[in-house]
């Protein structure tokens, strides 16, 4: 067979094709292409055509030198291009405006893809050897190069004239043809090749300049003719179309872009114009509770930077203002009113600073999304008129009269037990307006102590709640006397279960009266004035027997007794009949002087009881000159002086079986204020020598402003108070300055 044959059976040789002849035959593919796109009657490509068109270039590519035709070849697939382009598309463009021209350019760039993707198939061979070997723009490239050399260059400026002018016409309201825009715009993005800077910088900066010139105008007669909440609609509205505009049509990565352009000539340009509006303003939709519109305004501002300070302000200078209007509707009521009034008006005005921080903090909440400069703008309003004080009473003391009355029996405020943990959790937030926390804690005590020792507490659960809500506001230490005192009272029954469980085991003790005695912790409790009184034999009897039972239980404490806070009841025989009377210990020792003798003179009762002038003169006032004359006075005046002298009224009656005879009110402000500055004293003391002992060495003004900075959460520490007390502290050698510089301190281990 190999005879026979021999290899030259298998030996073609391959007929060279020169430039010439092969180009014409390409030509032939070029032709019928450019028919088809043109939409001239001509049949599709078949496999066959497609392969002898491949073949002819895969061929001239791989003759020997001289005959490879690579590079010819590379070049006049440029040359199609541009032939095909100056003699076809370019002069269909040019014979077209407007619209019509965008039309016929989306049509001609289809087709100018379509002619790149079937051309780079023909040529694919070059693509894949010859561009390789010498980087060169692949095919694709060249092709789409062409384009935009030839026609995006020339008429970019005008396309994009047409399609901002389309772009205005619909935002006046007109129907345009949004899928002709998405299809130039693409123009733009693809001719970049991967890039923005085509579509960037050839229409998105012209856009954004046209949009911008658009809404100044339109913001510009918006803000003389409209209300603020219409302003605000409308701008809401054209925002909502612009991001529709990108969504539609243009790309996306120019939404924040025109966003931004829109926002600055709607809202930034004419910012305090449009909230500052007389009638409609910000301070207007707040007075007139115009949520939704407010809610509009957050909405629209909170993404401008820097865009709510405004609104934040315009917040807190209105709430102020009401805050204000309270306080002084308080002032002018407890100034022409009676006592009494009065301090009903202060309850009612801690009431409705209440509602008001109710009502703005829903405003907080709800229409300014809980944005902190929204809560910063609440507490500095707050914090400016709940600092005030109302004829005379700090804020401090109202809101621990207001916690009196609803936690005591029979106070103003009759709410259910819901209604009370809702309102000790508000009274407790408003708490952390006021400045003098130490001074609210000192009247909240003495109230306190009021409630736990006449049993005037309504409900201990109430009591324990708002010291729990109290110690989470401002910690442990500022509820730990408070939370002692309770807890003493209920230790306080136990030991009275106790003490008469002794006297029914020791007949022999009884002291013959029924004895209640509550023994309290020194430490947790307001101080009370205590002084030996010389008490009537029947209490002296008490007083022993409960001292015997006491050292049954304990010999390391000392019982101090305090009289001045006792209640007795006595039997007052009448000549009409008989009534008892509940009286303090003082007002029954004065009481129990008369079973003896029928007419004291005032030295003898001072001598007998041994009481201060300041005391005497208030008991037998509450008891010969006020409601109740269980003693008569000669002579009958309405104030008692030293020369006076009393006896036993055996005619007294009342309608009544049993009457409770009050003594004067003592004002307890000026204690409890005293009280405070010297805890305070103290707390200063304290804070310098913690600062100092941590620094070893400290300038003036630093000392003073971190010292304001421990205590700021307790009290405002007066800048005077703080030098005193360093100076203070240098005599007492704990502090020296610096011999170079007075300015100076250091700290004296």
């Amino acid at each position: 067979v190999q005879e026979r044959f021999g290899n030259q059976s298998f030996r073609m040789e391959r007929k060279t094709i020169d430039l010439e002849q092969g180009w014409d035959y390409m030509q032939t593919g070029i032709t019928k292409l450019k028919r088809i796109l043109e939409g001239l009657p001509e049949p599709q490509f078949d496999s066959e055509q497609y392969m002898m068109l491949y073949t002819t270039i895969y061929n001239m590519c791989t003759q020997k030198p001289p005959h490879d035709y690579s590079q010819q070849l590379y070049d006049k697939y440029r040359e199609a291009f541009e032939e095909y382009i100056n003699s076809t598309v370019l002069p269909a463009l040019k014979e077209k405006h407007d619209e019509y021209m965008l039309r016929e350019l989306v049509k001609r760039w289809s087709n100018h893809k379509v002619m790149v993707r079937w051309l780079s198939r023909f040529f694919y061979y070059l693509d894949r050897y010859f561009i390789a070997r010498r980087s060169l723009p692949p095919l694709n490239e060249v092709g789409l190069t062409c384009f935009r050399d030839r026609v995006y260059n020339e008429l970019h400026s005008k396309v994009k004239d047409a399609v901002i002018a389309l772009v205005d016409k619909e935002r006046e309201g007109e129907q345009i043809d949004r899928a002709l825009l998405k299809n130039v715009l693409d123009i733009y993005v693809e001719i970049g090749m991967g890039q923005m800077e085509r579509y960037e910088a050839d229409f998105e900066s012209f856009m954004l300049l046209d949009s911008a010139s658009y809404y100044s105008r339109k913001a510009s007669s918006w803000i003389q003719e409209d209300s603020c909440p219409d302003y605000m609609l409308k701008s809401e509205e054209c925002l909502k179309k612009e991001r529709e505009r990108v969504a539609h049509y243009l790309h996306s990565s120019s939404e924040p872009k025109l966003v931004e352009k829109v926002q600055h000539e709607l809202l930034v340009v004419y910012a305090n114009q449009l909230l500052e509006k007389e009638h409609s303003g910000c301070r207007a939709l707040l007075r007139d509770d115009k949520v939704d519109d407010l809610s509009r305004m957050y909405r629209l501002y909170h993404k401008i930077a820097k865009g709510l300070e405004p609104v934040a302000n315009i917040f807190k200078q209105h709430v102020t203002a009401e805050g204000n209007a309270l306080v002084q509707q308080a002032e002018d009521t407890a100034t022409n009113q009676a006592a009494n009034i009065a301090s009903v008006q202060e309850q009612v005005l801690i009431r409705k600073v209440i509602e008001l921080h109710d009502k703005y903090m829903v405003y907080v909440v709800e229409c300014f999304q809980s944005h902190t400069l929204f809560h910063k703008a609440l507490k500095e309003a707050f914090e400016i008129f709940c600092n005030k004080t109302v004829a005379g009473s700090s804020s401090a003391e109202l809101l621990a009269t207001f916690c009196d009355n609803i936690l005591k029996k029979g106070g103003s405020e009759k709410l259910s037990d819901e209604a009370i943990e809702d309102t000790l959790e508000k009274v407790v937030k408003l708490l952390a307006y006021i400045s003098d926390k130490d001074l609210f804690a000192e009247f909240y005590r003495k109230k306190l102590a009021r409630r736990l020792l006449f049993d005037r507490s309504a409900n201990d659960d109430h009591e324990r709640s708002i010291l729990t809500k109290l110690k989470q506001q401002c910690g442990g230490q500022f509820t730990s006397k408070m939370e002692g005192m309770v807890t003493d009272l209920t230790l306080a029954r136990e030991n009275q279960t106790s003490f008469e469980e002794y006297l029914g085991n020791n007949p022999a003790a009884n002291p013959g009266i029924d004895l209640t005695v509550t023994v309290l912790t020194t430490g947790f409790w307001p101080s009370y004035k205590s002084f030996d009184i010389n008490l009537p034999s029947e209490m002296v009897k008490c007083v022993e027997v409960f001292k015997g039972f006491y050292e049954t239980k304990t010999k390391h404490r000392k019982l101090t007794w305090i009289y001045s806070l006792g209640t007795c009841h006595l039997n007052g025989k009448f000549d009409h009949k008989p009534i008892e009377l509940v009286v303090s210990t003082y007002q029954a020792a004065v009481l129990l002087l008369f079973n003896t003798t029928d007419k004291l003179s005032y030295n003898d009762i001072l001598t007998q009881l041994n009481l201060s002038h300041e005391d005497l003169v208030r008991l037998l006032h509450s008891l010969s000159c006020a409601r109740y004359k269980i003693l008569t006075k000669e002579p009958s005046t309405k104030t008692v002086s030293q020369t006076d002298s009393f006896e036993f009224n055996a005619k007294f009656t009342d309608r009544m079986r049993r009457i409770k005879i009050p003594l004067p009110p003592v004002d307890e402000r000026k204690k409890v204020v005293e009280d405070v500055d010297k805890d305070r004293r103290y707390a200063i003391d304290a804070a310098i020598v913690r600062i100092m002992k941590s620094r070893k060495v400290l300038g003036h003004q630093q000392l003073v402003s971190e010292c304001v900075e421990q205590l700021s959460r307790m009290f405002k520490p007066d800048i005077k108070a703080i030098k005193k007390r360093m100076e203070d502290l240098i005599t007492r050698d704990y502090l020296e300055r610096d011999k170079e510089n007075p300015n100076m301190f250091r700290y004296l281990a």
